[in-house]
C-alpha cells in the first residue's frame, strides 16, 4: 500500500515583519560575490541601454508611454478593450473618449523604433481627425463621418494589433509555432491565452485547444531530450467553470481527470507541461490538483511535469518544500517555474474586501524580490528532483541567480515574447551554454486583451526594473541596490500606505473581521464550530426584559420543512402598546446617557457578534436559508453597522459650535426622539435588524423592533446580545408578529418615527398611516426594493459582465432589495454575452445552504416559491427564454433568463433568480434610460462600459441610490458604499452612510449671552 501524499499545510497569511527578519538574516553574500553579481549586472543593463532595436518592443512602448502619463493610461484602455468592439460607432465614441484623455497630438516621438513610430503616429493622426466633442454628430464630425470615421478605426486598432503582435508569438499555434521554429533556437512555452472558463462549453473548448496545441507542438518538437524540449502551460480556472475552494469536491472529481488526460498527452511527446499559477485563495486546491494528477502511475518515468510558483505570496518557500515532498515521495523529478507574480493588485484588494488578518502578498516590491531570491536558493538547492525555471527581466535577479547557481547546468531562464531580448541577447554571447525559454503567449488579438494590459501594469509601474532600466537617467548604481538594502530592517516589511485590512478604516473604526475560503485550516474550524450549533431557539414578546408567554408556533427551516429551528410566541396588540409604553417611559435616561457611552456599548455587541459569528451564521442559514458566504457576509456587515453608527454618533452628538458675535456661545446639538419603531425584513434578517436598531439607539431613542414574521429567532438572539452589551432592557423591546402587529405600532400616538425595509406598497401604507395621525409630524425612513438594471455596451469585457450578472442576480437566490432584475445589453454583443451568463448560471448549484459547494438556496417560503413560479409560467409564454432551471422539490428556484421584446413588460420587481434580458441598439442608449426612468424605481444600477463619456452620462441622467461601475451591484459596504434608493425605491438617508443617524435625531440650538454677568471677561483679557 502507497504512503498517503505530503499534505500542503503554511500559514495563509503571516506576519511581514517575522519574514523580513528571517529573509534578511539569509540574504548576506560575500563582498566576492556582490563584485560579481555587479559585475554581470552592470554588463546587462548596458546592453539594455545600447540596445537599438529597428522594429522596437513591448519596453520601447512601454518607455514611450508610460503608465504614469495620461497617454499611457489612455492607451492600456484602449489596448484593452478596442478591438473586441464591434461595431463602428461604439468604437469611434470609444477612440474618441480615450484619445481625448491625453495629448497623443503633441506627443514628442522619442524612440527611433518602428513599433512605437507606428503606434504613435497612428494615435496622433486619429487624435488629430476626431477631437474630443468632435463626435460624428458635431460640425467637423460631419466631415470626419464622411472622410476620417473609417482610417481613424483602421489606424487606431491597427496601433492596436501592432502592439499586440510584440506580445503574441501567434494568432494559431500553428503560425506561432512557424514563427517559433529554428533549429537549435532558444527553448518554448506556449500559453493559449483566454480568460477562465464561466461554462462547461468554456471549459471543453479550453481542454480541446491545450489538447490540440500538445500534438501540435509535439509533432514540430524534434528530438532534444527534456529539458530541452517545447512546452505548454495550462491554467486550472481554464479547465474548470467553478475552480474555487468552496466547490473543492466537484474540482477533484471533475478537473483531476482532465488535468491527467492533458499530462498524459504531454507525457507522448515528452513535452515540459506547466500548471500555471493562480490567485492565493486556489493555492491550496491548485496544489491538490497538482498532487493527485501528479501521482497518477501512467505519468511515472515522465520529468515533463511542473507548476509555477509565485515569489510575492507569503508561502512561496513552503510551496517549494512542499512539491520537493512531493517529487521525493513518488521518486518523480519535476519541473518548477519562479515568478514574481502577476495578481498584486488584485489580491491587495481581496483581502481588504474579505478583511483578513494580513496579506497573503508581500506590500513592498523589494520584499517579493528578497522572497524571490530566497525562493531561488532554494530551489538551486534541490536540483536533484527539482528543475528551476527563473522567470525574470531583471539584470540584478539573473546575474544573482548566475552567482549562487556556480554554472549554468540544472535551471533555465525564461522571459516573455516580446520582452527582455536585449537582456538575454547579451546573456546568450556571455554564457552560450546557459539555457533560457521564452514565454510565448498564442491567441486572437481579442483573447490577448486581458493578458496585455496585465503585462503593461506588471512592467510599466514606475517601481519596475522593465520601466526603469532603459532609463539612462537612472544611475546604474539605483538599479543594483539589493533589495536587502531596501529593506534594511524588518520594521520597514510593509508598505507605509497600505494598511494591514482590520485597519482600513481607522481612526474611525476598526473592519470587521473576515475569513479566506481558500484556507483550509480557517474553514475547517469555522465550519465546525457553525456545525456544532444546533441548540433550539425561542423566541417571544420581550418588554422591559421580561419574556412574554403565550401560544408557540413552530418555527421552520426554509431549507425543509420538517426541520425545526425553535418556536415564536407572537406579540397581541396589546403587548404591541405596552412595549412602546415602556419604550416612553424608558426614553428620557437613555437620551441623557452620554453618547460616548452608547457608542461603547455598540462597539460591545460588534465584539460579542464576531466572537460567536459561527453561531449567528448557523441561525441565519437555519432560519434564513443562506448559503455560508452570504450568512458569514452579513455578520460581517451587522457587527460594521455596530462600529460605524458607534464611530458617527460620537462625531454627531458632541455637539457642534456655530460662529457668532464675542459674548455669545452658539451650539448645535442632536438629540433622542423618542420611541422608534424599527420593522426589518427577512431576507437580512441581522444586518438589516441590526442596523436599525444601533442606528436608532446611537441617536438616543427607545426601539420597539418587529422583525419579519419569518426570520423571529434571529431577532430575539440579536435583541439579547445587545441587551448583554449593555443597552438597557427599558430601552429596547422586541415584539415578533405579522403584519396586523406592524399596523398597531405604526398607528400608536406615542411613536416619533418609523424605520422600515421592504415592499413599496407596505412603505406606501406606513406613510398614509403616519400622515393621518394628529400630533407631532414624525419621520419615515424607508428602504424598498426595485426593478434594478443593469447597462452593457460593446466595450464591455464579456467574461467580467458574466461573472457580475450571475452575482447580482443569483446570490441569494435573487432575494436581495439590491439585486438586479433587467439587463439592458447592447445587440452587436448580446448574442455572445447572453450565452456566456447562461453558461455560467447553469454551472450554479441549487440545494440545501449548509453544503459549501452550495451557491443557490431555498426561497424564503412556499408564497414565495408560488408568486415566482407564477411569473416565470407568464415569462415562458411571453418572452424567449435563454435558461429554465430545474429545482429540487421543497422551496427551491431554479435560475431562469428570459430576453424581452421591450423593457415594459416587467412591471414590478421580481424578488428571487430571474433575469429579464433586453437588447438595444447602439443609438438607442437613450431610450434605454428613458425605460429605466419610467419604472419610477432608483435603489441600484449597473453600468459595463469603457467609454467615460457614456459612463458619466448615465450617472448624470438617472436618479439613482447606488450606481456600481464595471462591477457587481450588490453587497453594499457600510461606510463605503451607504445603500438606499429614491423615487419608488425609499425615502433616504442612506443607511450606513454620514448622513443616516441625524435622520434619528432632532436638532436644538442652544444660545448663550456668555457677557450677561457683567462683560466679557474673555475679550478683555485677551492680549494685543
Amino acid at each position: 500500500m502507497s504512503s498517503p501524499l505530503p499534505r500542503f499545510e503554511a500559514a495563509y497569511a503571516p506576519d511581514d515583519g517575522r519574514m523580513a527578519a528571517r529573509l534578511l538574516a539569509a540574504a548576506a553574500l560575500s563582498r566576492e560575490q556582490d563584485t560579481r553579481i555587479d559585475d554581470a549586472a552592470t554588463r546587462l543593463i548596458g546592453a539594455i541601454r545600447a540596445n537599438d532595436d529597428r522594429l522596437g518592443g513591448v519596453e520601447d512602448m512601454l518607455r514611450e508611454f508610460a503608465l504614469s502619463t495620461r497617454e499611457g493610461l489612455a492607451l492600456m484602455v484602449l489596448a484593452e478593450a478596442l478591438l473586441r468592439v464591434p461595431d463602428a460607432r461604439t468604437a469611434d465614441q470609444f477612440i474618441e473618449d480615450r484619445l481625448g484623455q491625453g495629448d497623443f497630438v503633441h506627443h514628442e516621438i522619442r524612440s527611433s523604433a518602428f513599433l512605437v513610430n507606428a503606434s504613435a503616429w497612428a494615435l496622433g493622426m486619429s487624435a488629430r481627425v476626431i477631437q474630443p466633442g468632435e463626435t460624428p454628430q458635431g460640425t467637423i464630425g460631419r466631415l470626419t463621418k464622411r472622410l476620417g470615421a473609417p482610417a481613424v478605426r483602421a489606424a487606431t486598432r491597427q496601433a492596436m494589433r501592432l502592439m499586440g503582435s510584440h506580445f503574441v508569438l501567434g494568432e494559431t499555434i500553428e503560425s506561432a509555432l512557424a514563427r517559433a521554429h529554428s533549429p537549435g533556437g532558444p527553448r518554448y512555452s506556449f500559453d493559449m491565452l483566454g480568460e477562465g472558463a464561466r461554462s462547461a462549453a468554456d471549459a471543453e473548448r479550453y481542454f480541446d485547444s491545450y489538447a490540440s496545441a500538445i500534438e501540435a507542438i509535439g509533432l514540430s518538437a524534434g528530438d532534444r531530450p527534456l529539458p530541452d524540449r517545447p512546452g505548454i502551460s495550462v491554467k486550472l480556472s481554464a479547465l474548470h467553470p467553478r475552480f474555487e475552494a468552496l466547490s473543492r469536491t466537484r474540482v477533484m472529481a471533475e478537473l483531476v481527470p482532465r488535468l491527467i488526460v492533458l499530462a498524459r498527452r504531454a507525457k507522448v511527446h515528452e513535452l515540459n507541461f506547466t500548471v500555471d499559477a493562480e490567485e492565493a485563495d486556489r493555492l491550496e486546491l491548485s496544489l491538490e490538483v497538482i498532487a493527485a494528477a501528479f501521482s497518477d502511475t501512467s505519468l511515472h518515468g515522465w520529468d515533463g511535469f511542473g507548476l509555477a510558483i509565485q515569489a510575492y505570496q507569503k508561502r512561496a518557500e513552503a510551496v517549494i518544500d512542499h512539491v520537493d515532498a512531493l517529487a521525493r515521495a513518488l521518486n518523480r523529478r519535476m519541473m518548477v517555474r519562479l515568478v514574481k507574480g502577476a495578481y498584486w493588485d488584485t489580491e491587495i484588494k481581496r483581502a481588504q474586501e474579505r478583511s483578513l488578518d494580513d496579506y497573503p502578498v508581500f506590500t513592498r516590491k523589494a520584499m517579493t524580490d528578497l522572497s524571490y531570491m530566497a525562493c531561488a536558493e532554494k530551489l538551486l538547492a534541490l536540483r536533484s528532483r527539482l528543475f528551476p525555471q527563473f522567470a525574470t527581466h531583471n539584470a540584478l535577479t539573473v546575474a544573482t541567480v548566475l552567482e549562487l547557481a556556480g554554472g549554468s547546468a540544472g535551471f533555465e531562464f525564461q522571459r516573455l515574447h516580446g520582452m527582455g531580448e536585449a537582456l538575454y541577447a547579451q546573456l546568450s554571447e556571455d554564457r552560450p551554454r546557459l539555457a533560457y525559454r521564452t514565454y510565448a503567449p498564442v491567441g486572437s488579438h481579442r483573447d490577448l486583451l486581458a493578458y496585455l494590459v496585465r503585462r503593461l501594469l506588471e512592467n510599466g509601474a514606475n517601481s519596475s526594473f522593465v520601466a526603469l532600466a532603459a532609463d539612462d537617467a537612472v544611475p546604474v548604481a539605483t538599479l543594483l541596490r539589493r533589495p536587502a538594502d531596501i529593506i534594511g530592517s524588518p520594521e520597514n516589511a510593509r508598505h507605509p500606505k497600505i494598511p494591514l485590512p482590520r485597519d482600513l478604516y481607522q481612526p474611525q473604526r476598526q473592519n470587521s473581521r473576515g475569513i479566506e475560503f481558500g484556507e483550509r485550516a480557517a474553514l475547517t474550524g469555522l465550519l465546525a464550530s457553525i456545525a456544532a450549533d444546533t441548540r433550539s431557539i425561542a423566541a417571544a414578546p420581550l418588554i422591559d426584559g421580561r419574556t412574554k408567554t403565550g401560544t408557540a408556533r413552530p418555527v421552520v427551516s426554509p431549507i425543509d420543512p420538517t426541520l425545526s429551528v425553535g418556536s415564536v410566541v407572537d406579540s397581541t396588540p396589546e403587548q404591541a402598546r405596552d412595549a412602546i409604553a415602556a419604550a416612553r417611559a424608558g426614553f428620557m435616561s437613555w437620551s441623557r446617557t452620554p453618547p460616548e457611552q452608547r457608542a461603547q456599548i455598540l462597539q460591545h455587541a460588534a465584539n460579542l457578534l464576531e466572537q460567536r459569528h459561527a453561531h449567528f451564521i448557523a441561525l441565519l442559514q437555519r432560519e434564513g436559508g443562506k448559503t455560508l458566504d452570504d450568512a458569514f457576509s452579513e455578520v460581517r456587515e451587522a457587527v460594521d453597522f455596530c462600529r460605524y453608527y458607534a464611530a458617527e454618533g460620537r462625531k454627531l452628538f458632541s455637539g457642534e459650535t456655530m460662529p457668532g458675535p464675542t459674548g455669545e456661545s452658539n451650539v448645535l446639538q442632536l438629540r433622542g426622539r423618542g420611541v422608534f419603531v424599527a420593522i426589518s425584513p427577512w431576507n437580512f434578517p441581522l444586518a438589516i435588524f441590526s442596523g436599525q436598531v444601533t442606528a436608532a439607539l446611537m441617536a438616543g431613542n427607545a426601539v420597539v423592533a418587529k422583525p419579519a414574521e419569518q426570520t423571529p429567532l434571529i431577532a430575539a438572539e440579536a435583541v439579547r446580545l445587545l441587551h448583554e452589551a449593555g443597552v438597557p432592557a427599558s430601552i429596547l423591546h422586541l415584539v415578533p408578529g405579522g403584519a396586523s402587529i406592524g399596523a398597531a405600532l405604526v398607528a400608536h400616538p406615542d411613536i416619533a418615527g418609523v424605520v422600515f425595509t421592504g415592499s413599496t406598497e407596505v412603505a406606501r401604507a406606513i406613510n398614509r398611516a403616519l400622515a393621518a395621525k394628529e400630533g407631532p409630524i414624525v419621520p419615515l425612513i424607508a428602504e424598498t426594493g426595485g426593478i434594478n438594471a443593469m447597462i452593457v455596451d460593446a466595450t464591455a469585457l464579456p467574461e467580467q459582465v458574466a461573472d457580475d450578472v450571475v452575482t447580482s442576480t443569483f446570490r441569494s437566490a435573487g432575494q436581495r432589495c439590491s439585486a438586479l432584475r433587467l439587463l439592458f445589453i447592447q445587440d452587436d454583443v448580446a448574442g455572445r454575452m447572453i450565452e456566456m451568463i447562461s453558461g455560467a448560471a447553469r454551472e450554479l448549484r441549487l440545494g440545501d445552504p449548509r453544503d459549501i459547494a452550495t451557491q443557490i438556496g431555498p426561497v424564503i417560503d412556499v408564497e414565495a416559491k408560488r408568486r415566482l413560479e407564477a411569473h416565470i409560467a407568464r415569462m415562458k409564454n411571453e418572452s424567449r427564454v435563454h435558461l429554465a432551471g430545474v429545482a429540487p422539490s421543497g422551496n427551491y428556484v431554479a435560475p431562469h433568463i428570459f430576453e424581452l421584446a421591450d423593457a415594459g413588460q416587467l412591471t414590478e420587481e421580481v424578488f428571487g433568480p430571474v433575469l429579464h434580458v433586453v437588447r438595444y441598439p447602439a443609438d438607442r442608449l437613450d431610450r434605454v434610460l428613458q425605460s429605466i426612468e419610467r419604472s419610477g424605481y432608483g435603489l441600484t444600477l449597473g453600468i459595463h462600459s469603457r467609454i467615460d463619456d457614456t459612463i458619466e452620462a448615465v450617472i448624470e441622467r438617472l436618479s439613482i441610490g447606488n450606481i456600481y461601475v464595471n462591477r457587481n451591484m450588490i453587497g453594499a459596504v457600510v461606510g463605503v458604499q451607504p445603500f438606499g434608493g429614491q423615487g419608488l425605491s425609499g425615502t433616504g438617508p442612506k443607511a450606513g452612510g454620514p448622513h443616516y443617524l441625524a435622520r434619528f435625531a432632532t436638532e436644538q440650538t442652544v444660545t448663550v449671552n456668555t457677557s450677561a454677568a457683567g462683560g466679557n471677561a474673555a475679550l478683555l483679557s485677551d492680549g494685543e
